[in-house]
């Protein structure tokens, strides 16, 4: 009979035959789960934490808000620690997922970064 310590490792070892089979042009996002390990959960707090800023986003936008830097470090302060902000930003971005939101973000962190070269 094979040990769980077996099944798992050889689990892992699909998941990582199976990462290299992700095309990353097409699902970064997915690709991003996998390399980083996350769970189901985390997944779906990421989702959760980016509707929540959707909202927030188009409440501030509605409101004349140019500037979006705290929404930015709202996001950073909430991501999983697991995650890089830019990576997932570009990630979501290119799955098509919180289209606006990410294109903000995104934007955000340019402007900070050409403020400080």
């Amino acid at each position: 009979m094979e040990t769980i310590e077996k099944r798992i490792e050889r689990l892992e070892y699909y998941q990582k035959l199976m990462l290299e089979l992700v095309d990353l042009e097409s699902w970064p996002l997915h690709h991003l789960v996998m390399k980083r390990k996350l769970s189901e959960e985390e997944v779906e707090e990421l989702f959760y934490l980016c509707e929540e800023l959707t909202v927030e986003y188009k409440n501030q936008k509605a409101e004349g808000f140019v500037g979006f830097t705290p929404l930015l470090q709202d996001f950073i302060g909430r991501l999983n620690e697991k995650l890089s902000p830019l990576e997932t930003i570009e990630a979501l971005h290119k799955e098509q997922l919180y289209q606006p939101l990410m294109l903000i973000l995104k934007h955000t962190i340019i402007e900070q970064h050409s403020k400080s070269s």
